[in-house]
């Protein structure tokens, strides 16, 4: 059995989270970490009311309840105090909170050599299965379509944009296209032709009703090819969550996405 804590257990996602490790036979909950509901306990708030794990607000909960894998998801303003307290107690993490950069993830290498590799972190902008397959897809199509924009929609309550995803997506395209691209910049509305990254034109939808969904769209001489995921329930992220969680303990450092768990054969 895994000894899992959350970190932002009384959120939407936290609190699914909660839910599937509950359920998972090779799991346990057994810490319970928010700003909100201090004190009461994490199982009926989870449909779950015989686990009796109260809310706590203090992270030394974790070393407390002697969580071996602890999982983040709370918001890009904390979520980097949340890793380096992690790393520093040798608690291993997976983390799902959207937000970290390149420098935060820079420094997270560095933290964990100079913990001594005590504790390995697993960092995903998208624990859905679809979606990682999707950015696969994506760059492979970028090597003869390197004409390419994004649009990433989300629920309105999303704290980032453009999203994790969408920024990670860009990174593999410019790994792989062949040739640069740059479509046209002018706008008589600045702002309408989406956000510039790194040469990538990345467009923000923020809407209620929308979970969480993304379409690169590949454009050539007379066609064009869309590859388009769509997250229409928080649920598509737990099987990516959970293989996350019994993952971590195994990979040594650093992991970025969910690829490298997946048995994927490597692009040609």
């Amino acid at each position: 059995m895994i000894r899992v804590g959350v970190i932002g257990a009384c959120g939407r996602m936290g609190q699914m989270v909660c839910r599937s490790v509950a359920e998972a036979d090779d799991l346990r909950l057994v810490a319970a970490i928010d700003r909100s509901r201090i004190g009461q306990s994490i199982g009926p708030l989870i449909g779950h009311p015989e686990i009796d794990v109260p809310v706590s607000d203090e992270l030394d909960r974790l070393l407390e309840a002697e969580v071996e894998v602890a999982v983040d998801f709370t918001h890009p303003d904390v979520v980097m105090d949340d890793v380096r307290w992690c790393i520093s107690h040798a608690i291993h993490l997976v983390v799902g909170t959207t937000g970290v950069s390149q420098g935060g993830l820079a420094e997270i290498e560095r933290l964990l050599e100079q913990e001594g590799d005590e504790s390995n972190v697993v960092v995903a902008p998208n624990f859905a299965l679809g979606a990682v397959l999707m950015q696969r897809f994506a760059a492979q199509a970028a090597r003869y379509f390197p004409a390419v924009e994004v649009i990433e929609l989300h629920h309105d309550q999303k704290a980032d944009a453009p999203s994790g995803t969408s920024i990670a997506t860009v990174r593999r395209l410019l790994n792989e296209r062949g040739s640069a691209y740059r479509g046209p910049a002018e706008e008589s509305i600045a702002g309408v032709r989406g956000g510039d990254v790194d040469g990538v034109r990345v467009h923000s939808v923020r809407l209620p009703g929308l979970v969480a969904h993304q379409e690169v769209i590949f454009g050539g001489p007379g066609q064009t090819l869309t590859i388009r995921h769509d997250s229409t329930d928080r649920a598509s992220f737990m099987p990516g969550v959970l293989m996350a969680v019994r993952a971590v303990m195994t990979r040594p450092g650093l992991t970025v996405g969910l690829e490298p768990l997946l048995d994927l054969p490597p692009l040609p």
